[in-house]
């Protein structure tokens, strides 16, 4: 993935443009951290920032760095906020809030077969929904607490038993009631057929 600075851009220049919400200062702590050997996930955090600075939309950030909308609107947010300085505060792999958002993607994969997002099998389990989701949303949970959220949606990876309908040998068949109650003619019983007259 190439970063937004491509290598004949300097950072001195960067550093000239106006922003639309970074300190001069924050501008400059965060251009001199990239260009220290950081994590590829830290690294991502700081160019979100500095994109949506320059006037670059959230849109324009997930395709240039290659992240999800949520994590571009996370950082997007910190450094409106004016907390840029941030950037390495949260520690990387630990879980992000889940939101209505990410529920309701939940509710919406959990409703479709993972063919339909290019997956070869039929049927969801709590380790892939965790994993696809962990890729757009860049929030990673178990699956435990995958199925407790959808346990809470009244949701289920578990195939609902498929077991055949009732056959329709009744049709055919006819059913004996017999009397128990009857002392005075034990061998005594309905027969009463079943067999539907067609039309």
């Amino acid at each position: 993935m190439s970063h937004f600075l491509s290598e004949g851009e300097t950072f001195q220049n960067y550093n000239l443009q106006e922003g639309k919400f970074l300190t001069s200062f924050q501008r400059k702590a965060l251009l001199k951290s990239l260009q220290t050997d950081l994590q590829p996930e830290y690294r991502r955090r700081i160019e979100i920032m500095l994109l949506a600075d320059v006037g670059k939309s959230q849109s324009q950030i997930c395709e240039i760095i290659g992240c999800s909308q949520e994590m571009a609107r996370y950082w997007i947010g910190l450094a409106e906020a004016g907390l840029a300085h941030k950037w390495n505060e949260r520690p990387i792999g630990r879980p992000k809030i889940v939101n209505d958002q990410y529920l309701a993607r939940l509710r919406e994969l959990v409703s479709n077969s993972p063919r339909d997002y290019g997956y070869a099998f039929t049927y969801w389990t709590a380790q892939w929904l965790s994993k696809h989701l962990a890729k757009e949303f860049d929030i990673q949970i178990s699956d435990r607490h995958i199925n407790r959220l959808l346990k809470q949606m009244g949701l289920s990876t578990k195939r609902k038993s498929s077991s055949p309908p009732e056959t329709s040998q009744t049709q055919d068949a006819g059913i004996t009631i017999c009397d128990l109650q009857s002392n005075t003619r034990p061998n005594f019983h309905w027969s009463l057929n079943l067999m539907q007259t067609n039309k």
